[in-house]
């Protein structure tokens, strides 16, 4: 149980000063390194590099008093973090995975929070020919038989999981051109976006982080509408069965907060040039 918390400690004082080190705001003074007013939210990517939380915790930590301290990866390394007790809250994109983490015991319910879509980007000059296509599995089979390159992200995120089910849908195994037209970087979603604008290839991106993105090079969107690519985001509480260090009752109020209607709302505010990132659904809420 030491270790445990020990380790926790470590997480939450290092996603402290992530925070801080990207220019997201923490709410006042830095508490002392004691303070148990703090949570660790274990999240995707996209709400991070979408802006969504620079813009969403501040609101919250004026309400609450609480402070959130974000860990954002990959879902499915959030999932594991989370698995390990290193966060009070899940929240990510990958839904049957998130119902797995519940039905396992580590989370106490799963909420649906909010949505967007993911798109096909691809250099202007859309070599493959696919630009205007709203069949994304027909996208696809077009890239692999013109064996156009492809950069995936190839770290078991949402983002990679939802890709790999329309590549399936599509009925082709990109692995086994791994290396070759389909580039897997192993890497954050930015990342990934710098290497496709930087080989001219074709990649598959939330939306949320399209928008935010500043390097787009010469790359545009080519295939959006498939409703195949869907993208829903839920939050999770992690179990004080499973995880006796948790902050049940603060992660409860930050879970509470982000359903309530004040939380969607600012969810729903949350634009970028002129265009809403993020669209909140909790009223459909799935337990």
């Amino acid at each position: 149980m030491v270790k445990q918390t020990t380790k926790r400690f470590v997480v939450g004082l290092l996603a402290g000063a992530g925070l801080a080190l990207a220019g997201l705001p923490v709410s006042g003074p830095a508490p002392a390194l004691a303070a148990d007013d703090f949570i660790i939210v274990q999240s995707t990517t996209s709400t991070e590099n979408s802006g969504l939380f620079k813009h969403l915790l501040p609101m919250f930590t004026d309400t609450s008093g609480i402070e959130v301290r974000v860990v954002a990866v990959g879902t499915g390394q959030a999932i594991k973090n989370a698995q390990n007790c290193d966060g009070d809250v899940l929240f990510v994109h990958a839904k049957p995975a998130e119902e797995t983490f519940v039905a396992e015991g580590y989370g106490t319910n799963r909420s649906d929070v909010m949505y967007n879509d993911f798109v096909i980007v691809g250099p202007k000059s859309d070599p493959a020919g696919v630009k205007g296509s709203a069949d994304v599995a027909a996208a696809l089979k077009t890239l692999s038989e013109k064996q156009a390159a492809f950069a995936s992200r190839g770290d078991d995120s949402g983002t990679h999981k939802a890709e790999l089910r329309l590549w399936q849908a599509a009925g082709i195994d990109p692995k086994a051109a791994s290396g070759d037209w389909y580039r897997e970087t192993g890497s954050g979603m930015g990342a990934t976006l710098n290497t496709a604008a930087g080989m001219d290839a074709y990649a598959m991106t939330d939306r949320a982080t399209w928008i935010a993105f500043q390097n787009k090079g010469d790359l545009e969107i080519v295939v959006e509408g498939d409703d195949r690519m869907f993208n829903q985001y839920g939050i999770i509480p992690v179990s004080a069965d499973k995880c006796p260090n948790v902050k049940a009752d603060l992660s409860k109020t930050f879970v509470d907060w982000v359903l309530s209607a004040e939380g969607q709302k600012a969810i729903a505010d949350y634009k970028l040039d002129g265009q809403q990132l993020f669209f909140p659904n909790a009223d459909k809420t799935s337990g």
